[in-house]
């Protein structure tokens, strides 16, 4: 992919973020290194920056604070490196806004690997206004209409089964977490608790899946949330 575009690592460990400026250079990236948080936000307002990966154990500004910071005012993509390979706070990490995560220790190929994943996500998310069939055609999205057919039969949602839909068919075989899901596909604007996108999903696969109590399009990630598997 690479065509130059920049890549903001925020590591505190200048060995790591020496070894991933040499791999992700080597594939076309433009790299900007930051190894504090103060510096990190400062670069990210100053550059045009595609991509952040950035560590969650940082000596003056936490990892979790600067990922709320860039949200504020930004979608640009968030990889979390992380060395915490708890549940929690994976969970805690994507619902604060990261896209992805690593956890330590990696190898820099398959930092490369997730970089150009999350990119390609979010091109495709920019992209996608054409109808679009999945499963072989069995469910078709027109993302212009918001028609949704199944054996080209329409397909009576809500609007908000809509949106939530349209979200992670956007980024097929992305992992969302409920509060993302609340935060993308509503845009923040709801009333419930994040378990009421369950009630969603579980509204959604009753008009969509073949078999309901086998699901094979939107499929449960235990303990983090839901992904539009293709």
């Amino acid at each position: 992919m690479g065509n130059n575009l920049k890549i903001l690592i925020i590591d505190d460990e200048v060995k790591i973020t020496e070894v991933l400026t040499a791999y992700l250079n080597n594939s076309g990236y433009e790299v900007i290194k930051a190894h504090n948080g103060k510096d990190a936000i400062e670069l990210f307002k100053l550059h045009d920056i595609a991509l952040v990966i950035l560590d969650l154990m940082l000596p003056d500004i936490m990892g979790e604070e600067i990922c709320r910071v860039i949200r504020m005012v930004s979608r640009t993509p968030i990889i979390m490196l992380t060395a915490k390979t708890e549940e929690e706070d994976l969970i805690h990490g994507l619902n604060i806004g990261a896209d992805d995560y690593i956890t330590k220790p990696f190898s820099p190929r398959t930092v490369v690997a997730k970089v150009e994943a999350v990119l390609r996500r979010t091109e495709s998310d920019k992209l996608v206004n054409l109808p679009v069939s999945f499963h072989e055609g069995y469910l078709t999205i027109d993302f212009n209409t918001g028609i949704v057919k199944c054996n080209n039969e329409e397909v009576a949602l809500t609007p908000t089964e809509y949106k939530i839909l349209a979200t992670m068919a956007k980024a097929p075989n992305r992992t969302f977490s409920r509060n993302q899901l609340i935060s993308y596909a509503l845009e923040d604007v709801f009333e419930g608790y994040d378990r009421s996108i369950d009630t969603y999903i579980k509204c959604i696969r009753q008009k969509i899946e073949p078999d309901r109590k086998k699901p094979q399009i939107i499929v449960t990630v235990h303990g983090v949330g839901y992904k539009f598997v293709t």
